[in-house]
C-alpha cells in the first residue's frame, strides 16, 4: 500500500530547501523545473475522461453518460486501469525524450461526478447521470481502477467540479449556484463524499462557479469546512482552468488580482489551471498570504509527486508503448459501447435477420460521422468506425445491399452558399423507399452540446434550449417514417431528447450515446443480433422542458427521477434487452416475497445498524443470451424528509444464457435506510421501508414499456 506519511515528509524536506520565489512557482499548472534541486518541470494538466485525451493516439472509450449507462462497476475500474496504463505508456515515452508539456502528465482532470440535472446541460454527457448513488458508485469503482493498488499511484484521479455545478454554461463565470443545505447534503455532494472517503481520490477541482454566494475555488465552506474538514481530504485542490481571474473579472468578490489569488489559497486551492497564482508573490508582499501558505500548497503538490514515484523507480517504468490501443485495450472498449446502448423500443424488428434481407438504408447525419461517435475530452483514434460502416462490414457478410443517404446536414436550416440546405431528404426518401429496412442514425456531437466555449462549440454556451432534435433532423425523420418501411432510430447524444414522435412511429428506438471511434462496429453488431442490448438508462427522458423547473434553478424539486412528480417518456434505469428475464423472487431475513405479491403479503424484519441481505432470483425466459441489471430501489415511508419517489440504492449486472435462472447476492449498506433533512444532517428517521427490486424502476411508466413489474416488500428496522 502507499505510504502518504513518508511521501509527505519527503515533499517537506525538499520543499523547505527551496527559495519562496521556487515554492511560489510550483503552484502553477505548467511548474518550471528547479534545476539545483533536480527536480523536473511538471505540467499538472492532463485528461482521461474516456480514454487518454488530447495527447495522440489512445483507446477511444464510449463517453461518460454512454459508460454510465452499463450500470457496471466493474468495467469502469477496468476502464480506468486501461486509461492510467496508456497514461503510463505515453508518460514513460515522453519524459524520456524530454518532452514535460501539456496532456503528458500523469494528473488525470477525471472524473466528473458532478449531477446531471437538467438535461439542457451541455456537458452532462460527462458525467454519470442524474442519481448521487450511481454516480458515487461508478466514480469510485474509475477511480480505483484508475490509481491503481500499487505500492505507487499508477496515476491520480481528480473529482470534479466540487460543487454544485451543472449549468448554466453561458453564465458559469458569474453564476451563483443557490442550494438548500438538504439538496447540497443530498443530492450534490455524496458522489464527492465517496470518492475522498472510499476511493481515496488524489485530487479535487473546483468549479467556475460560486455556491451560496462564495467562489468554488475559494470557498471557506466547500473547501476547507467539509472537503478538507469534515472528510479528512489529504490530496491536493485544483482550480478550473482560469476560474480564480473570474473571482474579481466576473464573480466581483475581489478587487484584484492579488486578492483572488490570496483568496483561492488561504482557502486551499494548491494548484492553479491559469495564471492567476503569477500575482501570488505580489500578495505575499502585500500581507494578503504568508510564506506558510505557500508551503503547505507546494507541500501537497509534492506529495502527489512523490506518490506518483516521480522521483523513483516505480513498478511503472517497464510499460511500453506497445500498450497502446493494443488488442486487449481495445475489446474493453467494444465492451464498453456494447454494455452502454440502451434499447428503448423494439416491436420484434429487432435483431435484424440477416437471411430475410436484401437491402438496407441507412440515413442521417450521425450515420457517417465521426465526430458522433467521440463526444468531447476526447483522444485519438488510429481507425474510426462509423454506425455506416459496421453495418456495411455486417451486411457484407450476408450479401446484404446498403444504401446511403446523409439525409440533411446535423443542424443547420440555413447553409451560407446553399439556396436549398435540405435538398438531401428526397434523396434518404429514396434510399428508404429501396430498402427493406432503414437504419436513421440522428443526434448531436460536440459542437451542439459541450462546454462553454470548447474548441470546435458552434454555440459558446454549450446548452442545449430544448429537447428537440434541430429541425432538419426532425424533417428528415418525418419524411422517412411517412415512407412506412420499417425504420429502427438510432439516436447519439450525450443527453435525454424528446424523442416522443419516433416512440410512436419507429419501429424501435435505441439510445447509444457517443460510442467510442470504433463504436459503429459494436453498433451493428447489436442491431444485427450478435450482442443483446443491455443498457439501463442513466438519466430520465423528459417529454419536453415544459416538464422542468427553470435551467438555473437548483433546488431538486420536480427534478430528477427522485423527485419528478409527471411521467417520463422514458424512466431512469429503463432498457430493453432482447431476451426475457424476470424477477422471480427476493429472499430477505428468512422470508420469500414473490414476483406478482401485493406488497401487503409480507413483510420482513432487520435490526437497526446492520446491512441488509438479499437474494434477487432471475429467469431468463428465452433462449436468447443477455445481460441484465438488477436495480434495487428503496423508500422511507415513514419520514417526511425521504425523496419523493423513493432512490435507487444497489445495482448489479448479471449475465444470463437462455432459460437460464441465477440467485444474485445483494447487500443494502446501512446508509441506504437515511434520509436528509433540513439542515443537512443525514440521520434514520423511520423504521419502514418500502423495497423494490426489479429490473428497472418500480414506477407506472416502467411497468406500461416493460410489461413487467418489480418484486415489492417491506422491510422493518
Amino acid at each position: 500500500m502507499r505510504d502518504r506519511e513518508k511521501a509527505r515528509q519527503r515533499a517537506h524536506e525538499l520543499v523547505s530547501r527551496m527559495t519562496l520565489e521556487e515554492k511560489a512557482s510550483q503552484l502553477k499548472f505548467d511548474a518550471p523545473a528547479i534545476p539545483r534541486l533536480n527536480v523536473p518541470a511538471y505540467n499538472w494538466w492532463n485528461e482521461g475522461l474516456h480514454g487518454v485525451a488530447r495527447a495522440g493516439v489512445a483507446t477511444s472509450f464510449p463517453q461518460a453518460i454512454g459508460m454510465a449507462a452499463s450500470f457496471d462497476k466493474d468495467l469502469l475500474e477496468a476502464v480506468g486501469r486501461t486509461i492510467a496504463e496508456e497514461g503510463r505508456a505515453k508518460y514513460n515515452a515522453a519524459s524520456k525524450k524530454g518532452d514535460r508539456d501539456i496532456y503528458k502528465g500523469l494528473t488525470f482532470w477525471s472524473p466528473n461526478v458532478n449531477i446531471f440535472r437538467d438535461p439542457r446541460w451541455g456537458r452532462g454527457q460527462e458525467t454519470y447521470g442524474e442519481d448521487p448513488y450511481l454516480t458515487g458508485e461508478l466514480g469510485k469503482a474509475f477511480v480505483d481502477g484508475l490509481q491503481g493498488d500499487g505500492e505507487y499511484l499508477e496515476a491520480a484521479a481528480c473529482a470534479k467540479h466540487f460543487a454544485v455545478h451543472s449549468g448554466p454554461e453561458a453564465l458559469r463565470h458569474e453564476f451563483d449556484a443557490e442550494v438548500s443545505d438538504k439538496d447540497l447534503y443530498e443530492t450534490y455532494l455524496p458522489a464527492f463524499e465517496k470518492l475522498v472517503t472510499e476511493a481515496g481520490v488524489e485530487a479535487v477541482m473546483g468549479a467556475y462557479n460560486r455556491t451560496n454566494g462564495e467562489p468554488c475555488c475559494g470557498s471557506r465552506l466547500l473547501i476547507q469546512e467539509i472537503l478538507r474538514g469534515k472528510w479528512d481530504f489529504q490530496g491536493h485542490f485544483v482550480s478550473d482552468c482560469w476560474a480564480i481571474r473570474d473571482f474579481h473579472t466576473r464573480h466581483m468578490v475581489t478587487a484584484t488580482a492579488e486578492e483572488s489569488a490570496a483568496l483561492a489559497l488561504k482557502n486551499g486551492c494548491d494548484v492553479n489551471c491559469g495564471s492567476t497564482y503569477l500575482h501570488i508573490l505580489k500578495a505575499y508582499q502585500k500581507g494578503l498570504v504568508t510564506e506558510e501558505d505557500i508551503t503547505a500548497a507546494a507541500e501537497r503538490l509534492f506529495t502527489t509527486r512523490f506518490l506518483l514515484g516521480l522521483f523513483d523507480e516505480t513498478e511503472y517504468d517497464a510499460i511500453g508503448y506497445d500498450r497502446i490501443e493494443c488488442e486487449e485495450h481495445l475489446r474493453m472498449a467494444d465492451l464498453a459501447a456494447a454494455e452502454g446502448a440502451v434499447l428503448l423500443k423494439n416491436n420484434g424488428i429487432l435483431p435484424l435477420k440477416k437471411d430475410a434481407l436484401k437491402t438496407i438504408g441507412v440515413v442521417g447525419p450521425n450515420a457517417n460521422s465521426r465526430a458522433a461517435l467521440i463526444g468531447n475530452y476526447h483522444g485519438t483514434s488510429s481507425r474510426y468506425i462509423t454506425v455506416l460502416e459496421g453495418i456495411q462490414d455486417e451486411a457484407e457478410t450476408a450479401g446484404i445491399r446498403v444504401y446511403y443517404s446523409e439525409g440533411c446536414h446535423l443542424y443547420r436550416d440555413k447553409v451560407e452558399g446553399l439556396a436549398h440546405p435540405q435538398d438531401r431528404i428526397s434523396e434518404a426518401v429514396s434510399v428508404a423507399e429501396q430498402s427493406d429496412v432503414v437504419i436513421l442514425c440522428v443526434g448531436l456531437d460536440e459542437t451542439l452540446e459541450g462546454e462553454e466555449g470548447d474548441t470546435g462549440n458552434s454555440y459558446a454556451s454549450g446548452d442545449k434550449k430544448d429537447l428537440l432534435l434541430p429541425q432538419s433532423q426532425r424533417d428528415l425523420i418525418r419524411a422517412v417514417l411517412q415512407t412506412g418501411k420499417p425504420a429502427v432510430v438510432l439516436n447519439m447524444t450525450g443527453s435525454a431528447m424528446d424523442l416522443r414522435y419516433e416512440q410512436e412511429h419507429a419501429d424501435a428506438v435505441m439510445q447509444i450515446w457517443y460510442p467510442g471511434a470504433r463504436g459503429g462496429r459494436v453498433i451493428a453488431r447489436l442491431l444485427f443480433g450478435g450482442l443483446s442490448p443491455s443498457g439501463k438508462l442513466p438519466v430520465t427522458f423528459y417529454n419536453s422542458v415544459d416538464d422542468l423547473p427553470d435551467f438555473e434553478d437548483y433546488s431538486m424539486k420536480g427534478r430528477t427521477y427522485r423527485y419528478f412528480e409527471g411521467t417520463p417518456l422514458y424512466p431512469f434505469g429503463y432498457g430493453l434487452t432482447y431476451g426475457d428475464v424476470q424477477v422471480e423472487s427476493v429472499s430477505c431475513g428468512g422470508k420469500v416475497f414473490a414476483a406478482g405479491a401485493k406488497q401487503a403479503a409480507g413483510m420482513a424484519a432487520a435490526q437497526p445498524d446492520e446491512e441488509v441481505a438479499l437474494t434477487v432470483r432471475l429467469t431468463n425466459n428465452s433462449s436468447v443470451a443477455t445481460e441484465e441489471v438488477v436495480q434495487i430501489y428503496i423508500k422511507d415511508t415513514e419520514s417526511a424528509f425521504a425523496e419523493t419517489n423513493g432512490k435507487l440504492c444497489a445495482f448489479s449486472r448479471v449475465s444470463l444464457n437462455g432459460g437460464e435462472s441465477r440467485d444474485v447476492e445483494i447487500k443494502l449498506g446501512k446508509e441506504a435506510f437515511t434520509v436528509v433533512d433540513e439542515s443537512g444532517t443525514r440521520r434514520q428517521d423511520g423504521h419502514s421501508f418500502r423495497i423494490s427490486a426489479g429490473l428497472g424502476q418500480p414506477d407506472g411508466r416502467t411497468k406500461e414499456l416493460t410489461g413487467k413489474e418489480p418484486v415489492v416488500f417491506t422491510l422493518r428496522r
